[in-house]
């Protein structure tokens, strides 16, 4: 074979690698949402995706694939191709998995297409509780130990986080009664089963707004657009910023080795897409706060929350496994 001909082929090989490349994508995405449908992450994946599709100028077909607290689905993720045809489309959990006890991947192993919005946290009383302010609560605890009852809904959900900030900067002596999920907690509360809960804002801004349940603080640096007037945990406690901003969050993640080209188009698309007003109306009445951060600004979001979530949990003596194992490192 003459080398004029090799080259040729060469060339003809290149020119259809980087045809393929800009012509992603050549078929369906598969989106995998890690959690069931009607939840907060299905909502927030359905409503954005498609803005997404028009500026790929290609379909995403959505699956919601639950169980093992959304590890099903990572693993699936996990196990598929690195072709950027199977996205993630998930929440904040994988990042306890190792710690948890619950798997041996987490979003180290794929990398952020973007991270879309987060739910604020709200520490949230029953209309008749005895104090209407965090510092009041406090007091009232201090005065009246072993008394109050707190919500909760097991190791790794937002109230147990939530507490355990609260425990690692004063002693709460309180009751705790779980729950099997925030929804039958807040029910509780408003029925004076319970006397504070740790809450998503989103999940608790109709009942606050009914006067059924009463704000006492917002766990972030800015006060949330959604209640304007309830004060953030750093006007009256300032040591909680190191904690801060926190919540659950939103994402889109593919596998790690997916090609640089695909992964572009698709962090372009979900960039442009959350730009939509319909898509911030809806994060801004549901209590989120919008993110949009992909690359470099999405990845230290990340290790920080994994830090500080990890190292609180266990400093809590909530984990089986130290985070020191898996090279997480202390905050």
């Amino acid at each position: 074979m003459s080398r004029n001909l090799i080259s040729a082929i060469v060339a003809l090989g290149l020119t259809a690698t980087v045809a393929v490349a800009q012509d992603y994508p050549t078929k369906e995405i598969q989106g995998i949402i890690q959690w069931g449908a009607g939840g907060s992450t299905d909502t927030v994946m359905r409503a954005v995706t498609p803005g997404a599709e028009g500026v790929l100028g290609g379909s995403v077909v959505m699956q919601n694939m639950t169980g093992g607290v959304g590890a099903i689905a990572l693993n699936y993720v996990a196990d598929a191709d690195a072709d950027g045809y199977t996205v993630l489309m998930g929440a904040e959990n994988p990042l306890l998995y190792k710690v948890m006890g619950l798997g041996d991947k987490d979003y180290s192993d794929f990398t952020p297409i973007n991270l879309l919005a987060r739910g604020t946290p709200i520490l949230v009383a029953g209309p008749d509780a005895p104090f209407g302010t965090y510092p009041e609560m406090l007091a009232y605890i201090q005065e009246h130990p072993g008394e109050v009852k707190f919500g909760s809904t097991g190791p790794g959900g937002l109230p147990s986080v939530v507490t355990a900030m609260i425990s690692s900067t004063t002693e709460l002596d309180v009751i705790f009664v779980p729950y099997d999920g925030d929804g039958p907690a807040l029910t509780a509360l408003q029925g004076g089963a319970i006397d504070v809960m740790p809450a998503v804002l989103g999940a608790s801004v109709e009942g606050i707004r009914a006067g059924t349940m009463k704000p006492l603080v917002v766990f972030d640096i800015e006060a949330s657009a959604a209640l304007p007037d309830v004060p953030t945990i750093t006007s009256t406690n300032p040591e909680f910023e190191a904690f801060l901003p926190w919540g659950p969050f939103f994402g889109v993640f593919v596998k790690n080795g997916t090609p640089d080209d695909a992964v572009a188009k698709l962090s372009a698309a979900y960039a442009e897409a959350a730009q939509g007003q319909d898509f911030i109306d809806l994060m801004a009445g549901r209590g989120f706060t919008m993110m949009n951060i992909s690359g470099d600004e999405a990845q230290a979001f990340l290790t920080k929350w994994q830090q500080n979530t990890a190292w609180l949990m266990d400093d809590a003596g909530l984990t089986k496994v130290s985070p020191a194992d898996f090279g997480i490192a202390r905050p």
